[in-house]
């Protein structure tokens, strides 16, 4: 496996290229939860395209060219380079300051190839295109993205990141980045103009959380209870013995999965690896019958669409649009019933994600701070295979491969991300991250395997 070390410039902070206004924004209900105050990383693989292909050449630096497109960027996104501030009640807010993001520039001594072809996770020393943010848990004055570009000898180069998850989810983070390559690639401005609209996922007056009854505090049992500042906690109380894998879900595997739940009607690739993740985990984690235990499941699910908000979410708002779903069944059921059990409970849930649901979820969070959530027994999914990183084109640049790596803070580890990836085949494929103590991984490896490699008939 290939090694190397970047070299780095110095980290500058790139204000937005004109003047903006200089204001407090409030965050949203679902921006504040305790359960996203940390950076998320990211990284993008851009190879870079011929003359022939683009009719010019591509610049002689791309870094200069991206810091460039940045502060214009910037413009559009001004709250993206203020500050977080918490005011005296504890309420997390923005000051648009204008002091901009944190910009490095690198080279690395390696080529595009030697990553793989394709490029798929773990991607090698993956922490030599990502800069030093600090403690990624601290988000109050410091800069909302650590950006740093990494030039590779072959032209091509690596755009990595730290945000703030307060600020950006998966699809705004997407689009920050899409508004930067747009510059990038010669445009006035972005295609798609930022929108703020926290509003709109900002709890109601007075909250209702009719349809979740069942999730408030008083519905549960003493040892099962809300936990609203873990959403991202261990599955143990340390780290010490926990690894990260990926696993590789492409058409013959959802096939063998499809095949297992034994159902007479389709699913798609998510339920059906969500559901196979969720059941082999368990199994992993070594529950039994005696112990009468729960299985969590919390899916988070994009709000983003005309039926699930009224009025919906505007195209162009990058803040956190998702709600969460929640599954819980009985452990040793979930173990010993078939894969099609877990695909039921699943896709009931999302069939529960209705416009009123969407807005209780949102009212949920903001009266107990987060979803419930029992440390260590819950499996969160996240489904990140269509949040639009493929129109990352500068057009004398192509995106060949990217997403979440499992580095920084944990919370980033303890998500089970979804993202999509092109195999040696070049099929559509999907991988998912675990984050396991090693004993269990041993296990769920083992256990993923029976249900993605049946051979089909």
């Amino acid at each position: 496996m290939v090694t190397f070390k970047a070299n780095r410039s110095d980290p500058e902070l790139v204000p937005p290229a004109l003047a903006t206004p200089r204001e407090m924004k409030a965050l949203s209900d679902v921006d504040t939860q305790p359960a996203l105050r940390f950076y998320a990383t990211g990284v993008e693989f851009f190879r870079h395209r011929p003359i022939v292909d683009v009719g010019h050449d591509q610049p002689e630096n791309q870094a200069k060219v991206v810091k460039d497109a940045v502060a214009k960027a910037l413009t559009y996104f001004y709250p993206v380079a203020g500050r977080i501030r918490e005011l005296p009640g504890g309420e997390l807010v923005v000051e648009c300051t204008g002091e901009g993001v944190v910009f490095v520039e690198a080279d690395a001594d390696v080529w595009l190839d030697e990553f793989g072809n394709p490029i798929m996770p773990p991607y090698p020393c993956v922490d030599e295109f990502l800069c030093d943010p600090g403690d990624t848990s601290v988000i109050i004055g410091k800069p909302l993205v650590f950006m740093q570009v990494t030039r590779l000898k072959c032209g091509g180069f690596v755009i990595g990141t730290y945000s703030c998850h307060n600020i950006v989810d998966a699809f705004g983070h997407t689009q920050f980045l899409k508004a930067i390559v747009d510059i990038a690639r010669g445009d006035d401005h972005p295609t798609i103009l930022a929108v703020w609209g926290r509003e709109l996922m900002a709890a109601r007056n007075p909250p209702n959380v009719s349809l979740l009854q069942h999730l408030t505090p008083s519905k549960l049992s003493p040892d099962h209870p809300v936990e609203p500042n873990s959403a991202a906690q261990h599955v143990s109380s340390s780290t010490d013995h926990m690894v990260g894998d990926y696993f590789f879900f492409g058409p013959r595997e959802i096939a063998a999965l499809q095949h297992h739940t034994q159902l007479q009607y389709s699913s798609t690739a998510f339920e059906v690896i969500t559901a196979a993740m969720w059941k082999c985990r368990t199994v992993a984690l070594g529950y039994v019958p005696d112990q009468n235990k729960k299985a969590c499941l919390l899916m988070t699910m994009n709000a983003r669409g005309k039926w699930k908000r009224d009025p919906p979410l505007p195209q162009g708002f990058y803040g956190n649009g998702f709600v969460y779903l929640v599954v819980e069944t009985d452990a040793s059921e979930l173990c010993k019933q078939s894969l099609g059990h877990a695909v039921k409970l699943v896709q009931k849930a999302k069939l529960d994600m209705t416009e009123e649901f969407t807005k209780s979820m949102v009212d949920f969070i903001a009266l107990h701070g987060g979803p419930p959530y029992v440390a260590g027994w819950t499996f969160v999914a996240s489904d990140i295979t269509r949040i639009g990183e493929d129109a990352l084109d500068f057009g004398w640049a192509q995106r060949v491969a990217g997403g979440v790596p499992m580095v920084g803070d944990v919370k980033c580890k303890q998500v089970s991300y979804q993202m999509r990836c092109i195999n040696d085949s070049g099929e559509d494929c999907v991988v998912a991250s675990m984050f396991l103590p090693k004993s269990a991984m041993e296990i769920f490896a083992k256990e993923i395997l029976v249900l993605s490699s049946k051979e089909i008939e």
